[in-house]
């Protein structure tokens, strides 16, 4: 059980952060709100700040659901968190994974997975892709309606079972000037190869792409357009060295490149980041191979774990990671509640001509929360990077989870830290 001596507002200086977004009301899940995580901080049309992000329990409980919390001073202060989709009378099931879109005359659309009871891979990723828009910055909003998704061979072949998709990053405007993003496919357990270990990581999954096409026109929700990229046989897959026939990429995260391509970061369970590169706007991609820390560098290391790359401007990038393989301390791969942690950040320079085309440096130590376990039954102490990057003037802000508990924020000096 958690243990109820822990302090929240001493835990919540432990990664030392500049802003706090979001704060549970208790520890022990009696407020239901003590699962707090993959949150998406972006400019509104009323030069607010708004985040979304997924509220429940914990992680996977009935009670998920998708929230926003505003904020009028840049990230100082947040209004209390409003339900967007979620459990509720006459629609019981869970709403996950919601992430933004602002069309250019500013109508907000925030898209998410919505469970309808049946469960293929997990329960929290099952679900049809929903959606809801706002013409009012988050006062208001329109009703939920489904949008039509392209199946793929990796879901189940009973088409009254939904996808599982996950979208983790924002979408930005990276291809033809429109929001592109890539997404997890968790392959169904119907066709997918046998797991050699009876752990969640080592289930199947493969990395997609979508392109939305006419959010600029302010389309309703069912008749928003979708591109999907690397589809079926062309997903991005990498295999378990020892079963290669499972594939493992989940969670891409995307920057442009200054010749125009695209690049994408994304985890595996081998203990290391793979990259892949699109020339042509993200409809086809290079086959993953082994981030490193430059052409025949050494690979970097990270286990199962978010690994996000932001762009800093001027062909420089910054990646998050755990510099180790799964093994720390300890901990295994397989103890993904306490070895993701700490973070380094890496900042990585476009280099032209290169195989890879963003070069990194020295692993920088960023943040650590002591892996000290807070939250609903057991708590959970690792530093899963959820997040979301904004630039504020001259502040370059990190969004993230603590624990998937606390929401939190903080100032990146890379300059600085590179001098220590």
């Amino acid at each position: 059980m958690v243990n109820d001596k822990i302090d929240i507002e001493e835990e919540i200086k432990r990664t030392r952060p500049d802003y706090v977004l979001y704060k549970p009301s208790s520890q022990d899940g009696f407020t239901h709100d003590t699962g707090n995580e993959e949150v998406h901080v972006f400019k509104c049309p009323d030069r607010s700040l708004m985040a979304v992000w997924t509220q429940s329990t914990f992680e996977g409980e009935n009670d998920q659901r998708v929230v926003f919390s505003k904020s009028f001073d840049d990230g100082i202060s947040w209004s209390s968190p409003e339900i967007i989709a979620g459990p509720e009378p006459g629609r019981p099931y869970m709403a996950s994974w919601g992430f933004p879109l602002v069309s250019r005359t500013g109508r907000i659309y925030i898209i998410y997975s919505r469970s309808t009871g049946l469960v293929d891979t997990f329960r929290h990723t099952t679900g049809l892709l929903a959606g809801k828009y706002s013409e009012d910055a988050g006062k208001t909003w329109s009703e939920e309606k489904i949008i039509p998704v392209r199946r793929s061979i990796w879901d189940n072949p009973d088409k009254s079972v939904p996808p599982n998709i996950i979208v983790w990053q924002k979408p930005e405007r990276l291809s033809d000037g429109k929001y592109f993003v890539g997404f997890t496919r968790w392959v169904s357990r119907s066709v997918r190869p046998p797991a050699p270990v009876k752990v969640w990581w080592a289930e199947a999954s493969v990395v997609e792409f979508m392109r939305f096409e006419n959010v600029d026109d302010n389309p309703e929700i069912e008749k928003i357009e979708i591109s999907f990229f690397a589809q079926d046989k062309d997903a991005l897959k990498v295999g378990l060295i020892s079963y290669p026939d499972v594939p493992v990429a989940q969670e891409p995260s995307i920057v442009k490149l200054p010749d125009e391509r695209l690049f994408c970061v994304m985890r595996t369970t081998t203990g290391s980041p793979y990259w892949s590169v699109s020339s042509d706007g993200g409809r086809t991609w290079t086959e993953p191979e082994p981030l490193r820390v430059s052409d025949n560098g050494p690979v970097m290391k990270h286990p199962c774990s978010p690994c996000p790359i932001y762009e800093l401007g001027d062909g420089k990038y910054i990646f998050f990671f755990h510099n180790h393989d799964g093994h720390f301390g300890n901990f295994t791969p397989f103890d993904t509640l306490d070895h993701r942690r700490p973070i380094f950040f890496s900042v990585g320079e476009f280099k032209i001509g290169a195989v890879q085309p963003i070069w990194f440096s020295k692993p920088v130590f960023f943040m650590d929360n002591d892996g000290v376990r807070i939250g609903y039954q057991e708590g959970r102490a690792d530093l899963s990077m959820y997040s979301s990057f904004i630039i504020l003037g001259n502040r370059k802000i990190l969004w993230y989870p603590d624990r998937k508990f606390f929401l939190l924020g903080k100032n990146i000096s890379f300059e600085q830290h590179l001098k220590e």
